[in-house]
């Protein structure tokens, strides 16, 4: 068994579906406690520390909180771009019958909430705060359900899965149409021609890493001055890497049999001690072929996983979560902000899931997976209630420079997420193990 300290124990464990949720929930804990303890400004003071980057003429400086927003969970939206083109191309995405029951799952789990946000809004600047409920939380919900162990049947986890996919896909649009204030042109501009540079290098098979990495810098950049939230850049340029091969299977099967070979020819490795450059260059050669058997955008998925997992989205969490409770649990709870936002996360998502499932059934355009009822339809969009990391992203966005609003946004967010993980999982808990299609 692989060593926790090793790299392979830390990618396993950051591979499940656990992981993230602990590290959240404590980072979470960590954060309320800070912003509530007689140490609440050190808090305040630390990710309220303005940092600067300069080359010459140009000058970047934001808060600390806004670096991890914009920039560290930049990482983030990459990795859900990287997973969202891989279920396009070969997952549950990948034909319209296969999408179309998370697609309407999805449809109704934003439209529903956002309605019911509204509806108990009065006229005002709280209004802007109708894309929180929207969000879906994909770690969160998977972790949750990853509890229930076999009592969920597959295909939910696989329903569950692309509904947050498309989820995510609703969040990006709603941040880039409509929490967008105003537009510089030509950054603009600047962003999408590089963008393209990006995709024509992938059209002519360029598989650098530096290569992708430095366009993806510079369409970060260009992004964050025009206006457009810069987390759409990272996102788009997941759809610039490589998703094709460089050996097919039998070309690949040639090249290792060769390698093995040469491997042999030249002698094994006897022990643990260093390599002789010719048993080295044979290796290289074998890594080489598996490298190239592998699409470069599987590779970066993988390699973000643990990134991401166990250090972006807590520290997100932990700058975001900080929520002062100096009026009371009570006080906070008769804010409308909140009251919309736990509304529709905890009713208007099982409500919208569902409804637009039944729908798209109905219609004979999709069909439900194998062993899943409407019970647990339900319960999933119960899970998908946890809005968590994507709904604390839009909040900060909806009500930028109204602290008030803001500290309502995050009660109501993580109130209701935890009461949507738990009326999902007593659901599910109760729902057949096993159940026939349709």
């Amino acid at each position: 068994m692989a060593d926790a300290g090793h790299p392979r124990g830390i990618a396993h464990l950051a591979h499940h579906p656990l992981t993230p949720v602990g590290l959240l929930l404590t980072a979470t804990a960590v954060a309320l406690a800070w912003a509530n303890s007689p140490a609440a400004a050190s808090y305040d003071a630390l990710f309220g520390t303005e940092l600067g980057v300069s080359v010459g003429d140009f000058t970047l400086r934001k808060p600390l909180v806004l670096w991890i927003n914009d920039g560290l969970m930049g990482l983030f939206f990459f990795q859900v771009g990287l997973e969202i083109k891989r279920e396009l191309l070969a997952g549950e995405l990948r034909s319209m019958r296969q999408a179309s029951l998370p697609a309407f799952a999805a449809i109704g789990g934003m439209a529903v909430p956002a309605l019911l946000f509204l509806a108990i809004q009065p006229d005002g600047p709280s209004r802007a705060g109708w894309g929180i409920p929207m969000a879906t939380d994909i770690a969160f919900a998977l972790g949750a359900l990853a509890v229930l162990g076999d009592r969920a049947p597959p295909g939910l986890r696989v329903f569950l899965t692309a509904l947050a996919i498309v989820d995510d896909i609703g969040a990006v649009l709603v941040i880039a149409i409509f929490y967008t204030d105003e537009i510089a042109l030509v950054s603009l501009a600047a962003g999408l021609v590089l963008f393209a540079l990006a995709i024509a290098g992938n059209r002519l098979r360029v598989r650098s890493s530096v290569f992708y990495f430095v366009l993806g810098v510079a369409v970060w950049v260009a992004f964050l001055k025009s206006g457009v939230h810069a987390t759409v850049a990272a996102l788009l340029m997941a759809f610039a890497i490589p998703a094709r091969t460089r050996l097919d299977g039998a070309a690949f099967l040639g090249e290792a049999e060769a390698g093995l070979k040469r491997l042999r020819d030249e002698g094994l490795p006897a022990d643990t001690r260093l390599n002789t450059p010719e048993q080295q260059a044979a290796l290289t050669a074998l890594e080489d072929s598996v490298v190239g058997a592998g699409a470069p955008l599987q590779r970066l998925e993988r390699a973000l996983h643990p990134l991401v997992s166990l250090a972006v989205l807590p520290v997100f969490a932990l700058a975001n979560a900080g929520v002062r409770l100096d009026g009371g649990l009570g006080d906070a709870l008769r804010d409308p902000i909140a009251q919309g936002i736990a509304l529709g996360l905890v009713v208007g998502k099982p409500l919208g899931v569902a409804a637009l499932s039944w729908l798209a059934v109905r219609l004979g355009i999709a069909d439900l997976p194998a062993g899943v009822r409407w019970v647990h339809v339900v319960g999933a969009g119960a899970l998908a209630g946890i809005g968590f990391t994507m709904a604390l992203f839009i909040g900060s966005l909806a009500f930028d420079g109204q602290p008030a609003a803001v500290a309502a946004s995050k009660l109501g967010i993580l109130l209701a997420s935890a009461l949507s993980a738990v009326v999902g999982l007593a659901i599910l808990a109760r729902a057949p193990r096993a159940a026939p299609s349709g």
